[in-house]
């Protein structure tokens, strides 16, 4: 990814271009939850997976990934290659992504056990696919307009925004994933070492957790 080329706002495969598209696809990746989950379940609830904003970065680092590794070339590739990569890749980052819930934070998100053609519950073959089919009508019909626009920001303007944004998104990051941690430790009863877990269990309480994230009731185990 190269960092500056030259006048043009985030040219070709860049950082802040694929920066923008990660918030992209983790803004419409949370309303894609919230809608089927709806569909599924006659109930309207948030599908984020960080505290601040309406963001899913499960969705946000697929985006980003499909346009680091297959934007490169992208309009020499077929759809059908295009379409096989991306399911691998959006199938290997949906278990990777729940591999880490588990392993570090001791939370299943998801479990597909149950599922038709599963992947040691984490995803499924079905899933795999439509992460593909949605990966490449974003490569062969989205990405090449987005791209067009964006790299007519003004340079200043752009590098501004983004940074900003990137600062912020950072530590959206670390406040909360420190606080699902924090709130895993406190259910194991064990007492906050330093004045930020203090602070954590005031501000980013049980009460606060299971509102902002629903998705965790009945997930964390208790002392």
């Amino acid at each position: 990814m190269n960092l500056d080329k030259g006048k043009i706002f985030a040219r070709g495969i860049h950082f802040y271009k694929v920066f923008i598209f990660f918030i992209l696809g983790s803004v419409l990746g949370s309303f894609y939850e919230e809608i089927l989950f709806f569909i599924q379940t006659k109930e309207w609830t948030v599908r984020h997976d960080l505290i601040y904003g309406p963001f899913s970065t499960l969705y946000g680092f697929g985006t980003a990934l499909f346009l680091i590794l297959l934007g490169p070339k992208n309009e020499q590739r077929g759809f059908l290659k295009t379409f096989l990569i991306a399911s691998f890749i959006g199938g290997f980052t949906e278990y990777l992504t729940g591999f880490f819930c588990e392993f570090f934070l001791n939370i299943k998100f998801w479990d597909y056990s149950q599922d038709f053609l599963n992947i040691g519950g984490k995803t499924t073959l079905p899933y795999a696919l439509i992460w593909g089919l949605f990966a490449t009508l974003f490569l062969k019909f989205l990405y090449p307009k987005l791209s067009d626009l964006i790299e007519k920001i003004p340079v200043l303007i752009g590098k501004i925004i983004c940074s900003i944004t990137f600062i912020l998104m950072l530590l959206n990051l670390f406040i909360s994933y420190t606080a699902f941690f924090r709130m895993i430790e406190r259910n194991k009863g064990h007492k906050p070492m330093t004045f930020i877990g203090s602070f954590y269990d005031k501000v980013y309480n049980d009460e606060f957790m299971y509102q902002e994230f629903p998705i965790l009731k009945g997930k964390i185990n208790h002392h």
